[in-house]
């Protein structure tokens, strides 16, 4: 059972604003997050994986540059891993959504939900998987990869391999920056770390 590691990308000013990224271009990383970034390089350096995969966007690229770095891998890119195509949601505050019925829809039936303009968590949930099952198969049963991506799509792929029902993926909580662990083979997958956020573990005394 290939093990993979679901990197979300490190900090950007639209997740410390309260913004809506999705696919807007341009969109990188700020200091905190270059620091989050290096830092994940500095966790990363000894582990032996074999390749390294991200997201087309921007702010997963500059989070996976230093990890490919120490590990001396050419991160390869993977449309699969790119962030929930939000549509028209993109550039607005959470503040304003969390006002309207749409959201409401978002947190307690995601499966219904279609962003205006955009996709579905249903069809996200089903890139994602397809796009790390793509990516297993390439691998041997004991290698380690690592995935660097976003935060919806990787608590989408987490429900999906945990058979939890697409309608509580919204329980679970992806740390920018975080890394979580799962063992996926044919037989089945396990769940061996979810979200081991670097920020709050270098904080501790």
């Amino acid at each position: 059972m290939p093990t993979i590691l679901l990197i979300r990308h490190a900090e950007n000013d639209y997740v410390k604003k309260g913004m809506v990224a999705g696919h807007l271009p341009g969109i990188h990383l700020n200091e905190n997050g270059l620091r989050q970034a290096q830092a994940l390089a500095e966790k990363l350096t000894k582990a032996p994986i074999k390749a390294l995969y991200t997201s087309p966007l921007e702010r997963a690229l500059e989070t996976a540059e230093p990890i490919a770095r120490v590990l001396g891998l050419d991160p390869i890119i993977r449309p699969g891993l790119a962030e929930t195509y939000v549509g028209e949601w993109q550039n607005q505050s959470y503040k304003q959504l969390r006002r309207t019925k749409a959201w409401k829809i978002v947190q307690a039936a995601p499966s219904l939900f279609r962003f205006p303009g955009g996709e579905s968590f249903a069809e996200c949930q089903a890139r994602m998987v397809a796009e790390i099952e793509s990516i297993r198969v390439q691998h041997e049963e004991k290698d380690l990869i690592a995935c660097v991506s976003h935060g919806d799509p990787i608590k989408l792929g987490i429900a999906y391999y945990l058979g939890l029902p697409l309608d509580h993926f919204q329980r679970l909580w992806i740390s920018p920056a975080s890394i979580t662990a799962l063992s996926i083979g044919e037989m089945g997958s396990r769940l061996l770390t979810l979200n081991f956020d670097l920020s709050f573990n270098l904080s501790k005394p």
